[in-house]
Parts: C-alpha cells; structure tokens; sequence
C-alpha cells in the first residue's frame, strides 16, 4: 500500500479482528484502543453504534469482525500517534482480557486529535465505518 504524501488524510481507520483458534469467540463491547505511546485514556465509544445491545458478537473460527476508530474528529490538541495500541473487553463491563496488541499503522504517523471516537464491534464493516464516516 502506497503512504500517503500527508499522512492527516487517514482519519478513519477499520479495525480487524480475526478468530485464529478452533472454538467460536466472544468480542465483548468494543476495544479499548489508545493511539500514540502518551495517550492517557482509551478512545471513547459511540454509543449508538452497538449492533445488539448487551450482546457480544460471536465469531466462528476464520471469521473477522470490524470496530471503526476515528483519529480525528475535528476537535483540538492535535498530535502525532507512532502507534495503536488495543485491549478486548472480557465480559464485564470495563474489565480487560488479555494483554495489549499493537496494531500495525497504515502510515508512519498519524495525527490525532481530542475528537478520537471508536465504535462496537460488528461483524459487518459496512456498519461500523458507517457510524465513524458521517462524524
């Protein structure tokens, strides 16, 4: 994939998941992602993106699902994030399972900003990108 000549063109980003073992898995919410080795807080979730409220999203084995991060909504205090860092929810709200994951970039840098939103996790990228496009 060819970068970018600016790099602030990446403001939404889809994140992938995929069930790499032989039993069906659980996605609890959506992740917790922090961009950027500094960031204090994980990104907050849109709300009104949860496909089935109170339901997590089951996943066959090969299967994927999506959540959509928005890096940059707009707002102010922009920054430069080397890096993305994920978390899955276990199945009370608010806990972790697992350690970080760090995803791989699509670019060197990207630049964010205090207006980072991330949506449920959804088995149809359509929907999730949906949610995050119209911000």
């Amino acid at each position: 994939m060819k970068e970018p000549a600016d790099s602030k063109e990446n403001r939404h980003l889809l994140l992938g998941v995929q069930n790499a073992g032989d039993a069906p898995c659980k996605l609890y919410r959506y992740p917790h992602v922090k961009l950027g080795a500094d960031a204090r807080t994980t990104v907050p979730v849109i709300k009104e993106s949860d496909p089935d409220p109170g339901r997590p999203v089951v996943i066959a084995p090969g299967e994927e699902a999506y959540a959509a991060l928005l890096v940059s909504g707009g707002g102010r205090d922009e920054y430069e994030a080397k890096s993305i860092t994920l978390t899955l929810q276990g199945r009370a709200p608010g806990s972790r399972t697992g350690g970080p994951v760090d995803v791989p970039l699509p670019v060197a840098t990207l630049y964010a900003d205090d207006g980072q939103l991330i949506t449920y996790w959804t088995t149809a990228s359509g929907l999730a990108l949906d949610f995050i496009m119209s911000k």
